[in-house]
């Protein structure tokens, strides 16, 4: 989803933003102090964001794990924000609002976070004692970048063609199941070269 500071700048304390933010009528993200707003995402991101989370649930049926989609947001120390995508393995209950102990977040990128995702949230991110991969998506070209605790956070990145292991959950997806239904160039000509091929 895309991200914006609140017009006037609004600093909270972390109380006041947990106080606050059920009653919110726009979901916002929680960063030193300040708060963002989180603008609605488009179509590509959704059927990204869909298509993760879909095969993730399915996987992890009749599992301890549980993945939640932009909805569930994740502590950093007093910071608080909404992945794309988060599979927790912890005891979560009924009446939590915020994963503390992620084992993969999936951000699909957009111009407006795609600085926030690969600076700021990765340094918390890779923080995580318990998060084993980080997932960031493009979704106007095929990219998959992946880092992984077990590779020093070092990028992988995959392409059509590709699959991609998700170590921490053990499943592996295609590039191509990542990105069905999507509308871009590179889905278009890939799909147009299959239709020609069969």
């Amino acid at each position: 989803m895309a991200l914006k500071s609140d017009h006037d700048n609004i600093f909270l304390t972390e109380a006041e933003y947990l106080k606050t933010e059920p009653t919110s009528e726009v979901k916002r993200e929680y960063i030193d102090g300040q708060v963002y707003a989180m603008d609605g995402a488009g179509y590509n991101h959704n059927c990204i964001a869909v298509n993760i989370l879909g095969n993730f649930r399915n996987h992890l049926k009749g599992t301890p794990c549980t993945a939640f989609m932009a909805d569930m947001k994740v502590r950093l120390g007093k910071d608080y924000v909404y992945p794309d995508v988060v599979v927790d393995c912890s005891k979560m209950t009924g009446n939590d609002y915020f994963s503390t102990s992620p084992v993969i977040i999936v951000e699909v990128l957009s111009r407006s976070t795609r600085k926030t995702d690969e600076t700021v949230k990765l340094l918390r991110y890779i923080n995580l004692p318990s998060l084993v991969e980080y997932v960031l998506v493009e979704p106007d070209f095929i990219s998959v970048q992946v880092l992984r605790k077990s590779k020093h956070w070092l990028s992988e990145y995959y392409f059509l063609g590709d699959s991609v292991t998700f170590e921490s959950i053990d499943l592996t997806l295609t590039v191509e199941e990542i990105y069905d239904r999507v509308d871009n160039t590179d889905m278009n000509e890939f799909r147009d070269e299959k239709r020609l091929s069969e």
